[in-house]
């Protein structure tokens, strides 16, 4: 049995994933940013489980969520850096503190978890660390540009740590959800409060079809949990793990419109070179 510490636990996929981990019988550090969001997953077994108040973005809760792990297990085998929320709005619609407390709870508070444990896992040249992405950052739909772009850079930090850790026995694996039956859509989701006419037809519409998704979503986060412990758990964790059929399809759509732009542009492209 492994120590797990997950971050983002009060619900939605991190919580799925905490009851899946815990009910596989592993120790565990679940954590929010309200301690008392995580107590009933603490108490499910007290003497394995540990509730812990985290913000990502806060370095001081950041050094003593890890070190008190540290304390109570001896030591962290799996970082799962799972807090975030959504953020929909049209490029220009964007409010800049918006975007910068979005970026520092997604990419900023995941390098601080990841810089925390590295130590530890480094000197046991062990361990795994699962950043959770989004297909969003494959398909950068409209309405979502601050929020795939938030998670496109940590899949950008995430292939260069891999390279970097790999080596030392550490393995790195991005997850790529789909859809998933969680309250992204709903209270996880933050807007805009600049709404502009002209985008009505673009990011407008994406704000409408949250009333229509959220709740039907073809994803079942319990399964989802259980996926993320099988590719930790296999003797070669994967680099990226697509989660859904949806994921699946949304990534050759996007893997084919890319190649097929490529393929359009190729003459210009190969023409930059210098001449003999």
């Amino acid at each position: 049995m492994s120590t797990w510490l997950i971050t983002g636990c009060s619900s939605g996929l991190g919580r799925a994933l905490a009851e899946a981990v815990i009910g596989a019988g592993h120790s565990a550090v679940v954590t929010a940013r309200d301690a008392a969001a995580v107590a009933d997953l603490a108490e499910t077994a007290p003497e394995r489980v540990q509730g812990a108040a985290l913000d990502v973005t806060d370095p001081a809760q950041v050094a003593s969520a890890v070190q008190r792990a540290i304390e109570r297990f001896g030591q962290i085998d799996v970082l799962v850096n799972n807090a975030g929320y959504g953020y929909r709005a049209a490029v220009e619609e964007g409010d800049d503190a918006d975007v910068r407390a979005l970026f520092e709870t997604h990419f900023f508070g995941t390098v601080a978890m990841i810089k925390a444990v590295l130590p530890g896992m480094r000197a046991r040249r062990s361990g795994a660390i699962v950043n959770i992405s989004s297909i969003g950052a494959q398909l950068t739909p409209v309405g979502s540009g601050y929020y795939s772009a938030a998670k496109a850079a940590i899949e950008g930090i995430s292939g260069a740590l891999r390279g970097e850790l790999v080596p030392l026995g550490i393995s790195v694996t991005i997850v790529e959800p789909g859809a998933f039956r969680t309250d992204f859509a709903g209270r996880s989701l933050v807007q805009s409060a600049t709404v502009i006419d002209d985008y009505a037809a673009t990011a407008g519409r994406r704000r409408k079809e949250n009333d229509t998704m959220h709740g039907n979503q073809p994803g079942d986060p319990a399964k989802a949990g259980n996926a993320i412990i099988a590719a930790v758990e296999s003797p070669d964790p994967p680099a990226f793990l697509l989660l859904g059929p949806d994921a699946l399809a949304a990534y050759r759509y996007a893997a084919d419109a890319r190649a097929a732009e490529i393929r359009k542009w190729e003459e210009l492209t190969s023409g930059t070179d210098f001449e003999g």
